[in-house]
């Protein structure tokens, strides 16, 4: 596994792949390696001659007073991880070989980025896009492999790459859960015993959706009452937003829906913010 710090060296190492024809799949990452991540990699691994792996916690995606200094970090760690998973190529650049001084650009996805995490984190995806695209610029992947755990951030990059004729395919995976459900997530390490158990109210909302919809329930407001009435059963969790939206757009849904919508969570436990999501289908 070559190990890369440096942009240029990377986009040169990458050059030389593409120049002998190999495909390359890239995962870009921040780091402290979960089993979601490492399915995203495995993914990569199957499709692709060439795996390319970032590591590199994005100061642009993160508001004033969010968990950037605190966001857990275990570089060894993860580079064993990547070894062991069969990784190329692991890029492990400093804030300083991304954003040289002088650095003034930033990339902005407008509708799809304005609502969700969106509202509630006013330039955050302005931030991953800005980073996602010199990612890509510097590795020219065939194809990319993100989560859906982040499923507006999935729609937010699908958007970028069709709108600016990036020549990649963006891989979307399926949510990788705990054994008791949880979404795997870098963040669920801040969880006290107390927030972690009482976590589970997220994917018990999402479960309870999907069982009225398969009764016959197709009115938004019903189904996001519930879901708000059972997350406040525990009294650790604050509600930052509950939302139904069309798949598709993120554009808001329908009272009453025929098509797939986007139910949405995010949901404070303590100082730890956590997303779930899951997309409802009427039969």
């Amino acid at each position: 596994m070559h190990i890369i710090d440096s942009a240029s060296s990377l986009q040169e190492h990458c050059r030389g792949h593409a120049r002998d024809g190999r495909s390359i799949a890239f995962v870009p990452t921040m780091g402290f390696l979960h089993d979601g991540h490492l399915s995203l990699i495995e993914e990569g691994r199957r499709r692709a001659e060439i795996l390319v792996v970032s590591i590199f916690v994005n100061p642009l995606q993160f508001g004033e007073g969010e968990d950037l200094d605190s966001y857990p970090r275990a570089l060894e760690r993860d580079g064993e991880l990547c070894r062991q998973a069969g990784v190329d190529v692991l890029f492990v650049p400093n804030s300083v070989e991304l954003y040289p001084g002088g650095f003034q650009t930033k990339v902005s996805v407008a509708g799809l980025a304005a609502g969700l995490c969106g509202a509630a984190r006013p330039g955050h995806f302005d931030g991953v896009c800005t980073v996602v695209l010199k990612l890509l610029n510097l590795v020219h992947p065939d194809l990319a492999i993100f989560g859906s755990k982040d499923f507006q951030q999935l729609q937010v990059i699908r958007a970028m790459v069709r709108d600016l004729h990036l020549d990649l395919e963006v891989v979307g995976m399926p949510i990788v859960r705990e054994e008791d459900g949880l979404a795997m997530s870098s963040r669920n390490a801040y969880l006290s015993p107390p927030e972690r158990a009482q976590s589970l109210a997220l994917v018990e909302a999402l479960r309870l959706a999907e069982a009225m919809v398969e009764v016959g329930e197709r009115n938004t407001e019903s189904l996001r009452e519930a879901v708000i009435s059972h997350i406040q059963t525990r009294e650790l969790a604050a509600i930052d937003y509950v939302e139904l939206v069309d798949a598709a757009t993120l554009e808001p849904s329908p009272v009453v829906f025929s098509a797939p919508v986007l139910l949405a969570l995010a949901v404070r436990f303590g100082s730890t913010r956590l997303i779930d999501n899951r997309v409802l289908a009427p039969r």
